[in-house]
């Protein structure tokens, strides 16, 4: 049996369902022509304000790192212009005739000191407060709070008066206690947030299994806590690396007990007579590599500590 064929009115209609666009999905949107070249416009703005502030930001360390291979005659002549040959000598001269060594020797010392204390005392301040009721918690934790707001230049002259009074001016304890201090505040709000986030189920079977608070806190919270203790551990490392003001005020007295930056303002405060470029721009690169290095090594775990307290 033959099929009888299609009428020639049928085959024009199906063939327009055909060519005619098919709706939407349930739930679909079709972007209309103006709001995809607003979104590229953004796009392109959003890209454009990036790379400016890459050049921004990166443009000043990469012309110092480079600068610091130029003989200080070769800069004088050319500021902006590019190294035709590594001068090394000015990274030795630095070193050694600008004791930039000795500086950064100092701060590496005052700096061990100073954030062993700040992190250890700031994370055992946060667990209590966190981890724990106690009458006045809310109190004690409002006073670190409080602590953040108040500006360290209104406390100078009162903190050199009690350095004298014991006895701990131009002394690195001296500056590793003032350290701890001027980072305490910061820390213990930061990790206490951190220590809030974590789960109580650990710490309730450590302790069910007759841990004490010191062991369930070292062995337990602290491994938990790693990504918050790095995060808020880069922090102080970059401020107390970078610290001027307090070393200024309380220890200005002996020239080989400067800090890294107490020596680079030396330095930069010679350039005026020595004239020797190419040793500042040496000293000023030797300070920037840690801090580089630093973040460079644990930027993972900078940003895992940044975002871990928003999750749940």
């Amino acid at each position: 049996m033959s099929a009888e064929p299609m009428p020639t009115d049928a085959l024009t209609d199906r063939a327009q369902e055909s060519a005619a666009p098919s709706p939407p999905a349930a739930g679909g949107e079709v972007r209309s022509g103006p709001g995809r070249a607003e979104s590229g416009v953004l796009n392109v703005f959003s890209h454009a304000f990036l790379i400016a502030w890459v050049v921004m930001a990166a443009g000043p360390l990469i012309w110092v790192a480079l600068t610091a291979f130029r003989p200080t005659a070769d800069f004088l002549n050319d500021p902006m212009g590019l190294p035709t040959t590594l001068h090394w000598q000015n990274f030795a001269h630095a070193w050694t005739e600008a004791k930039i060594g000795r500086y950064a020797f100092n701060s590496v010392i005052i700096l061990a000191g100073s954030l062993t204390g700040t992190m250890l005392l700031g994370s055992m301040a946060a667990y209590v407060i966190a981890r724990f009721t106690f009458p006045g918690n809310r109190f004690v934790f409002l006073l670190f709070a409080g602590g953040m707001m108040f500006p360290v230049i209104l406390a100078l002259i009162p903190l050199f008066t009690i350095m004298d009074n014991m006895s701990l001016l131009d002394t690195r304890p001296g500056l590793i206690i003032a350290y701890i201090a001027y980072s305490l505040p910061f820390t213990t709000f930061f990790l206490t947030s951190f220590f809030r986030t974590l789960p109580s189920g650990v710490q309730e079977a450590a302790m069910i299994d007759g841990a004490s608070h010191t062991r369930t806190f070292f062995q337990v919270m602290m491994p938990m806590a790693k990504p918050g203790l790095v995060s808020i551990g880069i922090f102080n490392f970059l401020g107390q690396w970078n610290q001027y003001l307090l070393p200024l005020l309380l220890n200005n007295e002996d020239e080989n007990n400067y800090v890294l930056p107490q020596g680079l303002a030396a330095l930069t405060v010679s350039q005026g007579y020595a004239g020797d470029w190419g040793a500042l721009f040496a000293g000023l690169t030797i300070a920037m590599v840690p801090v580089l290095v630093v973040y460079a090594v644990f930027q993972r775990q900078v940003q895992a500590g940044l975002t871990a307290g928003a999750l749940k």
